[in-house]
């Protein structure tokens, strides 16, 4: 997995490259990035399945703040980012969230 932050000089903002690999994938056939940046809706940004197994999406974000996210693959499996800037606890005893700081 890798996240990969370009930012921007004509605005405030960034695009970040997100990509799951096909071992973190595991088979999935879908992979949703789900966060704050986007009401923690698993149908907003679905990741683009590759032909080697592996996922991409690019989302574009103001910086200046901390977005708070986690993986869906296949509308069940929740897992995080192994490159996160951070990992923040969440209400959930099990689980906490990856973070990317801009």
């Amino acid at each position: 997995m890798s996240i990969k932050k370009q930012f921007l000089k004509t605005k405030a903002s960034a695009k970040i490259s997100f990509k799951v690999s096909k071992v973190q994938a595991a088979g999935a056939q879908q992979i949703a990035i789900v966060g704050d940046f986007n009401d923690w809706n698993p149908k907003a940004d679905l990741m683009k399945a590759l032909k080697d197994g592996s996922f991409s999406h690019n989302i574009e974000l103001p910086v200046g703040t901390n977005y708070e996210f986690r993986y869906l693959a296949d509308n069940s499996r929740w897992f995080n980012e192994e490159e996160a800037d951070a990992l923040a606890e969440t209400s959930f005893v099990d689980a906490q969230n990856s973070v990317i700081v801009l």
